[in-house]
């Protein structure tokens, strides 16, 4: 995939890619935008942290997947 609005990966990161198994890795949204919001459509995960809960995202590559870009903008325009 070609660099664009909806797409952008940056192979030159150290931390690229910063989750193993996709083919077209999204960089775009490299923080993810729904971090704040209690549900969102990636696979969230919680540990507990010094009596904290907090979002654990190391299995979630919903924002990565360039595929949903247009599900992405959706949700932040809600």
């Amino acid at each position: 995939m070609e660099n664009s609005y909806r797409f952008f990966d940056n192979k030159a990161c150290q931390y690229f890619p910063c989750h193993k198994g996709l083919e077209n890795f999204n960089c775009l949204f490299c923080y993810c935008p729904m971090y704040l919001m209690e549900h969102c459509p990636g696979k969230t995960e919680y540990i507990e942290k010094d009596g904290k809960r907090i979002k654990n995202f190391m299995n979630c590559t919903f924002p990565h997947q360039p595929g949903n870009y247009d599900k992405i903008i959706q949700i932040l325009g809600n």
